[in-house]
């Protein structure tokens, strides 16, 4: 049964019979017969069929939640007997929202040291892409904001809080403060994250509250783009203080404070609330709260 319902999961994933079976590597009519099982074994119909698929009735909806804690918990039963035979192992794939990349080396290259045996999938999303895939178990873990949009059912480790700073070249308009407002950063011509990600939401807030709207020059969902183009002393940007020093900015690059409000939002680790953890999310989170320890973010 558990073989069908990762099936079925990965049939309400992709909303698609191909896509599904082209996911799990079998032929079409493999994946429908595997779901006209599990709809005979149950006694329901799970998915609404026409030519094409349309969607999962009330009580696939039902059994696609049984489903994910099913299919947990089978997973989190496999790697401890995994990890009892020969310790910990595995891969640990974890969403990270684009502000927080800089850091996850910071998480990962001391997990391994103590676990030789894990390796590592590390994926750029938004902040509600990172929650939809740990509630799909599409991955083990995220890192995200804790502190300004609803998490859902997770377990958190706060890790550091995010403060912003204007980066811009040196000589360009206000490079040379000590420190600037939100009022004032409205008025440069400014590059900034797309409006989907969560960053971006932030920095508009506060912008709104000094009375300022955003009104960016250039939009990318990539920090790289971002910083290309300052390099350039035709844009500016506002950045997370953490990233900025990351990058290591020198002359002829500046990172200004803002203030007006001086304003934070704490950024940490999240991952599924399961009742036991699989062994390689609990020694993560275990290695989140000794770094949470080290950014003093931990209190």
């Amino acid at each position: 049964m558990i073989d069908r319902l990762e099936f079925f999961m990965a049939l309400a994933k992709a909303r698609h019979f191909g896509r599904a079976a082209e996911e799990l590597g079998v032929t079409q009519p493999t994946l429908s017969a595997a779901i006209k099982q599990l709809e005979d074994q149950l006694g329901v119909m799970l998915v609404l069929r026409g030519s094409r698929f349309q969607g999962l009735t009330p009580e696939g909806e039902q059994v696609l939640g049984w489903a994910r804690r099913i299919v947990g918990d089978a997973r989190t039963m496999k790697e401890e007997m995994r990890a009892a035979r020969r310790g910990l192992s595995g891969r640990v794939r974890i969403a990270a929202i684009p502000t927080a990349l800089a850091m996850v080396s910071r998480l990962t290259t001391p997990f391994r040291e103590r676990h030789p045996g894990v390796t590592f999938s590390i994926l750029s999303r938004t902040s509600v892409e990172v929650l939809s895939l740990i509630g799909n178990y599409d991955v083990d873990a995220g890192i995200t904001y804790l502190d300004n949009e609803p998490l859902g059912n997770v377990v958190s480790v706060p890790l550091y809080s995010e403060r912003y700073q204007l980066i811009a070249a040196a000589g360009t308009p206000l490079a040379d403060r000590q420190k600037v407002s939100w009022a004032e950063v409205a008025g440069l011509p400014l590059c900034l994250l797309t409006p989907d990600m969560q960053n971006r939401r932030i920095i508009d807030h506060h912008l709104a509250e000094a009375g300022a709207v955003a009104r960016p020059t250039l939009e990318s969902n990539s920090m790289i783009v971002l910083f290309t183009h300052i390099r350039t002393g035709k844009w500016a940007s506002i950045m997370p203080l953490n990233l900025a020093e990351t990058f290591g900015f020198q002359e002829p690059i500046r990172a200004i404070p803002i203030v007006e409000p001086d304003a934070s939002h704490l950024v940490g680790l999240v991952a599924a609330r399961r009742d036991p953890n699989t062994p390689l999310v609990a020694a993560l989170l275990d290695e989140a709260m000794t770094l949470a320890r080290d950014f003093g973010a931990a209190s």
